[in-house]
């Protein structure tokens, strides 16, 4: 019952823009939005992927209070969405979801990492133009403990035009990385 409150209490708050009551309900919705759109992994990005649904959940928040019936709005909405948009994102690659049984088993042994790879990254990352890089080195410096949007106002930039260079830098980074012979990345 007071688990039940509580619950009701931080979907209150983030209706009412409450930053950090959102990333409170973040921390324990995340790793289900990603486990459910991992089918999707060999076809979409998964982390943008994920992010975008963030985003679009932080942005409907305020409208997802009144829903009756549902004990977890936010969380279902977020599902709905993560299906949603992983289904779109792999037809606009014009590929299907992997079925389960086709997925690798989670205790597959790594091959050894590759001695040569930390400078060939180093060398790509040199190449990327001045706004992806400093998206780019943002992010790495903040090790995931802050958010983007604080990333981006402290480069004076708007959180989507952050995500943008963010997703520019990605894909410089895979293409160079893949013309060193260092792109089995994916």
């Amino acid at each position: 019952m007071a688990e039940a409150r509580g619950k009701k209490m931080l979907r209150a708050r983030i209706a009412t823009g409450d930053l950090d009551a959102f990333v409170e309900w973040m921390r324990e919705a995340e790793p289900r939005l990603r486990a459910s759109v991992r089918r999707f992994a060999s076809q979409v990005d998964v982390e943008a992927v994920v992010q975008e649904i963030l985003l679009r959940v932080w942005q409907l928040a305020p409208n997802l209070e009144g829903r009756h019936g549902v004990s977890e709005p936010l969380l279902a909405v977020s599902l709905r969405i993560a299906r949603n948009l992983a289904i779109d994102e792999a037809r606009r690659a014009k590929l299907g979801p992997v079925p389960v049984s086709e997925l690798p088993e989670a205790g597959v042994e790594p091959s050894l990492p590759d001695p040569w790879l930390p400078g060939h990254v180093e060398a790509c990352r040199e190449k990327l133009p001045p706004k992806p890089r400093l998206a780019f080195d943002l992010r790495l410096r903040a090790a995931g403990v802050q958010h983007d949007a604080d990333l981006a106002q402290e480069i004076g930039m708007q959180v989507h035009t952050f995500l943008k260079n963010l997703r520019r830098a990605r894909k410089l980074l895979l293409a160079c990385l893949e013309k060193v012979g260092a792109g089995e990345l994916r």
